[in-house]
């Protein structure tokens, strides 16, 4: 009876978001424009004068984007417990996530911006039923990648991670189908709660399985070698999907494919506690549907300007397909000119969609050629389709003062099956990154870098990293890109290198 109902209520939903899918710009202004309003008496409101504001250009010019660092003094008085700081009233959660400078952050999660986080993970399994008329997966076992859903308590607001605090919004009907257990998931260590989950999944009937794809491939390896069957296929015969979101899907296809024992249908998402920006509305292609009618005003500036004393900084209107943008969101959680700190890049204006390419934070540019994450994503899967490997893993970092010879990139791979030719694989991936970024191209040719070098990191060697800094499992993923040799340098202390 559910996939029956399933199908009713995707048809349903698909036709509602087709209004603002058709009248992009309209709603975006409308967003807008209700932001302010809603916000014009808070602190931010006033000390930025949002009863002046009457268009995107008043905007520009009375909110600067600023990233957490920056907007520190609003989050503290949050967190105190504070109300109409950023938004009207005090939020009913606070979202924890790792930071930078500032150590721990405090996303606000406003009654208003919560549903859109609910709302939108639901619709992106919605918008799948509708167009493959596949519904049958609610009616088995399905398990979703959750934080603890122990919430602590902080001046009386419940504080946890957004995997925990979604955990408490799951529609009932998916509750008897949901796992692992409550007593699984409140468990803090990643190891252990792992082998909890492999127990607790090994013989239920899984129809969809949801997480960021190192921690799919680590718990498919898992169930693999406690099963002792050949693959995941062989252990849940009806796994017809999967959901992934947090990183690119791409990179570890081909990995996850072979421990399936097959191709499965997946459904990327970009969620974030900052808000649920994207998600795959169609099998067709891996671009992502931009979400404009989710309580979020987005602003662009284009990556090559970004730190620039004066970057342009652009509404939905003026973006071009094909360029890298970093993303700036303005929220009914009450973010103002906020980065993120992702990058993303345009695949269609009609409807818009796109694809995130990185991490502004992320990159590599020791020496002026600010390589993004896309851009080495690309060059590896091109020279993957040239000479065939399995990558579990990897990423890069400069070798700014090697002890001979010019300065190059250093790529850091894990495999799982090693190409057969290693040396032609090296010299082609050092060409595909040419062809992704001219400025690499430039540096190789004025020979102020080499080719670059690919050292083979050990079999779970970037698990290993993860748990030396206590980051192994959850949402935690691996950066792509450094501009440093913080990560090289605990690679090779902790002998992780074997050639």
């Amino acid at each position: 009876m559910k996939a029956f109902l399933a199908k009713f209520f995707a048809k349903y939903i698909v036709n509602k978001e087709q209004k603002w899918i058709n009248n992009p710009l309209e709603f975006q202004d409308k967003i807008l424009n209700e932001l302010i309003t809603s916000a014009q008496n808070t602190k931010f409101g006033k000390n930025h004068q949002f009863d002046k504001i009457k268009s995107y250009t008043d905007f520009k010019q009375y909110v600067p984007v600023r990233d957490y660092e920056a907007l520190k003094d609003y989050f503290d008085d949050v967190v105190k417990g504070e109300s109409d700081i950023l938004w009207p009233g005090r939020p009913i959660y606070l979202a924890k996530t790792s930071g930078t400078t500032s150590g721990t952050k405090y996303i606000p999660l406003t009654k208003e911006s919560i549903p859109t986080h609910i709302n939108s993970a639901r619709n992106a399994l919605l918008f799948y039923i509708h167009e493959t008329n596949n519904s049958n997966f609610v009616n088995g076992k399905m398990i979703f990648l959750q934080g603890s859903p122990i919430l602590e308590d902080k001046n009386n607001l419940k504080v946890g991670r957004l995997s925990g605090i979604s955990a408490h919004f799951v529609p009932n009907y998916l509750q008897k189908n949901r796992l692992p257990s409550y007593e699984t998931n409140i468990i803090e260590d990643w190891e252990t709660k792992v082998n909890e989950i492999v127990q607790e999944t090994i013989k239920a009937d899984m129809t969809l399985i949801s997480g960021i794809p190192p921690w799919l491939i680590m718990y498919f390896e898992r169930l693999i070698k406690v099963s002792g069957k050949e693959n995941i296929t062989s252990i849940f015969k009806n796994l017809q999907l999967m959901v992934t979101g947090g990183v690119n899907y791409e990179p570890y296809k081909d990995k996850i494919n072979q421990l399936i024992g097959k191709n499965i249908d997946c459904i990327q998402t970009y969620p974030a506690s900052e808000g649920f920006i994207a998600y795959q509305n169609t099998q067709e292609s891996d671009d992502l549907l931009l979400l404009l009618n989710n309580g979020i005003f987005y602003e662009f500036i284009p990556v090559d300007e970004f730190f620039n004393d004066n970057p342009t900084r652009i509404s939905l209107k003026d973006v071009e397909i094909n360029k890298d943008y970093v993303i700036i969101l303005n929220t009914n959680a009450g973010l103002w000119g906020y980065n993120i700190g992702d990058t993303v890049r345009f695949t269609s204006l009609n409807p818009y969609k796109i694809l995130v390419s990185g991490r502004i934070k992320h990159y590599t540019s020791a020496f002026g050629e600010h390589v993004i994450g896309h851009e080495v994503e690309q060059a590896l899967h091109k020279t993957v389709e040239i000479y065939p490997a399995n990558i579990i893993e990897f990423t890069v970092a400069p070798q700014v003062n090697p002890k001979d010879g010019l300065p190059y990139h250093e790529w850091f791979i894990e495999f799982d099956s090693k190409p057969e030719n290693f040396a032609a694989f090296s010299i082609e991936l050092d060409k595909q990154m040419r062809n992704q970024n001219t400025y690499y191209n430039d540096l190789i040719s004025g020979n102020i870098l080499r080719s670059l070098v690919v050292s083979t990191i050990k079999k779970g060697g970037f698990q290993d990293y993860m748990k030396s800094i206590g980051k192994l499992g959850g949402q935690n993923k691996v950066p792509r890109l450094s501009n440093d040799r913080k990560i090289a340098d605990i690679f090779y202390q902790l002998n992780l290198i074997i050639e």
